[in-house]
């Protein structure tokens, strides 16, 4: 088994963030993007809260993430990267120079799945 993130991989997203947060740009990838760039302003209420969940099953995972209930991916690793039992982080990545914004979280439940 790898230790660590090797690489940062996986590395699975299907848009990135432009210039500003609420303008985005789809990226190539194995899952489409739910919600066209058009209509993002209107989905991602930025300055406010926004629901986001993520399921992962496995070891190999099987990674799937929501934004507000629109399944946004479904990823299946093919490498055991990290240990099966310990802690979890939260961070998050932008694009760009956003390094005078910040993150807030609320409500973080985590849940064991049979």
């Amino acid at each position: 088994m790898a230790k660590g993130f090797p690489g940062g991989r996986p590395h699975v997203h299907n848009f990135n963030f432009q210039d500003r947060v609420d303008k985005i740009k789809a990226a190539k990838s194995p899952f489409p993007l739910p919600v066209s760039p058009e209509k993002w302003p209107a989905f991602w209420k930025h300055g406010e809260w926004n629901e986001l969940r993520a399921r992962i099953v496995g070891n190999p995972p099987m990674i799937t993430t929501w934004i507000k209930d629109v399944k946004f991916m479904e990823f299946k690793d093919t490498e055991k990267r990290h240990q099966s039992r310990g802690g979890i982080a939260l961070q998050v990545h932008g694009g760009g120079d956003f390094t005078k914004q910040f993150v807030r979280y609320r409500k973080v439940r985590v849940k064991v799945l049979d």
